[in-house]
């Protein structure tokens, strides 16, 4: 294994879970020690990488073993952690009646059992490789389960040129609409 300065066990737990219990344990170190994260949601990859850049911290980097992710963060600067929170937002309510493309950001697995018919699904963690499927022109409703991974996705796009991105909050885990699954 990789040496790290702590380990946290965040097996068993579903987004956001993993991120919340990394940031309150990455607190206890000092800069530029690391934290070792274990844990068995296959987002979690995708979800801590993008968190670690967006707080300053540098992620490391992920082994696996079995059903086990060991992801690596090294502790950035020590400066307060001011999380930006991705300003357009649009309401879980509003999604159905606008013209826009509802991109599904939750891992392949999770959309298979049940997304909003005519959402496109790319993973949190293929967003970056696959942008130039989507349309910079049009609105782009980005949801995932609880609205923080779909966060993080529309501060990317934004961050890569998309000006039509909106985070739908709350995200799929309180849409009562109906559902497609692809299984």
């Amino acid at each position: 294994m990789i040496q790290s300065n702590m380990q946290l066990d965040a097996k068993g737990l579903a987004c956001p879970m993993p991120i919340v219990k990394t940031k309150k344990a990455i607190t206890n170190l000092d800069e530029g020690q690391v934290l070792e994260v274990q844990a068995t949601d296959k987002g979690s990859k995708a979800d801590l990488t993008a968190w670690a850049s967006s707080v300053g911290h540098q992620y490391l980097g992920t082994v696996e073993e079995g059903d086990v992710l060991y992801h690596y963060i090294r502790k950035g600067s020590n400066e307060p952690e001011v999380e930006k929170n991705f300003e357009n937002t649009i309401s879980l309510a509003e999604v159905d009646s606008r013209e826009g493309l509802i991109l599904d950001v939750r891992e392949a697995a999770e959309y298979a059992f049940g997304h909003i018919d005519g959402a496109k699904s790319i993973p949190m963690g293929e967003l970056e490789s696959r942008m130039g499927e989507l349309d910079k022109d049009r609105e782009i409703y980005v949801i995932c389960r609880t609205g923080k991974r779909s966060d993080l996705a529309a501060q990317l796009l934004a961050n890569n040129g998309f000006s039509k991105v909106y985070n739908v909050l709350p995200g799929m885990n309180e849409w009562n609409g109906e559902t497609k699954k692809d299984i």
